[in-house]
């Protein structure tokens, strides 16, 4: 933004049923710099409360692996004041994604998960039914939900899962996206700050529990689609949390991103699946007091990690554990036994050599 254009000084007005504590005042704004736009006011000792700019993608290269277009997009989204929607399967990273802009920006984040349970009351707030029948209904017996507290402290609002969401509930959501305000029967208008924010998340490829968005939502927002990561990002992840050797790190991810693309599996594991795999590996190893990459270790810990996480087409005969079998053999190699000569299952414990499903 040119040094020549401030940022427009935009005094919150009152607003009514505000409570006591939280203040209405005007906060001074000063003119952003040259690359950067100020989002938000000043606070009490001079520091910019919130900025999000160059700096911010700075500060995002050190916490999160990859994902430079997609940071860039939804900082992008938040400097021009646009609310947004983060589309992708699970794992791909969208809450540690905005999560980590949250922080480099300085500004809070109030997270709400999607379900069939989040009413309206849940999400905006509701009345204290036992100091309503005492005192009746006024703003000092009034709960702000994290909706309300989003709207009147200048937060991030994410809405996880917002296709699980009931109807009733997304309707508060179009009115704050067009008009900045909620009217709240016998509360009063709460306007949005400027800082104010909503950010939804979805997986569009889920259809237990969930709805279509209305064309109502998508009008409103800015759409991010975020798909997996490549092979070497998602080996950076998986090493951030194990300090196995590395050659058989990659290994793992290579086995979690061939269930992407078996031809039996319908939906394949995030690098969730090849996180809890190498934690598990360790700890089941030091169990049988064998190293964590020992064939039979990985195999039984893939079992457990991976063959609830893929989904297989309904045509298909085969099991999820012979998938897994399969993967782990074809990429990792034939267990030792197999290799010379016995196949016959390890008397300490080891699972025995399952043989490879066959491929439709």
């Amino acid at each position: 933004m040119p040094a020549d254009r401030p940022v427009p000084n935009r005094p919150e007005q009152n607003r009514k049923g505000l409570p006591s504590d939280h203040s209405s005042q005007q906060r001074p704004t000063t003119a952003a710099a040259p690359d950067l736009l100020e989002v938000a006011t000043l606070t009490a000792d001079g520091a910019p409360a919130e900025i999000y700019g160059p700096e911010t993608l700075a500060r995002l290269r050190r916490e999160v692996v990859g994902r430079s277009r997609e940071a860039e997009l939804v900082v992008a989204s938040l400097m021009a004041g646009r609310h947004l929607l983060l589309e992708g399967p699970p794992g791909t990273g969208k809450s540690t994604l905005l999560r980590a802009i949250s922080h480099a920006g300085h500004q809070e984040m109030e997270f709400v998960e999607g379900n069939a349970e989040l009413t309206p009351a849940r999400l905006a707030g509701h009345f204290d039914p036992a100091q309503v029948m005492e005192a009746g209904y006024s703003e000092a017996v009034w709960v702000d939900g994290p909706l309300v507290r989003a709207l009147r402290d200048g937060r991030i609002l994410y809405l996880e899962e917002i296709n699980r969401v009931p109807e009733e509930t997304l309707n508060l959501l179009v009115t704050v996206m067009s008009e900045g305000e909620l009217t709240i029967p016998r509360l009063g208008r709460v306007e949005a700050s400027p800082r104010f924010r909503f950010v939804a998340a979805m997986n569009p490829f889920d259809a237990v529990g969930t709805a279509r968005i209305s064309g109502a939502i998508y009008d409103r927002v800015c759409r991010v689609a975020m798909g997996y990561q490549s092979d070497a990002e998602e080996v950076d992840i998986a090493a951030m949390t194990s300090d196995l050797p590395r050659d058989h790190i990659d290994k793992v991810v290579q086995v979690v991103r061939a269930t992407r693309d078996h031809s039996e599996v319908r939906v394949g594991s995030s690098v969730r699946g090849a996180v809890d795999l190498l934690a598990l590996s360790n700890d089941l190893g030091a169990l049988r007091g064998q190293p964590a990459t020992d064939f039979h270790i990985g195999l039984d810990c893939a079992l457990a990690a991976l063959s609830g996480r893929i989904r297989l087409h309904e045509s298909t005969n085969a099991t999820p554990e012979e998938i897994v079998t399969e993967l782990w053999t074809s990429i990792v190699g034939a267990p030792p036994d197999e290799t010379t000569g016995d196949a016959s299952s390890d008397p300490a414990g080891k699972a025995p050599s399952r043989p490879a499903a066959a491929r439709t």
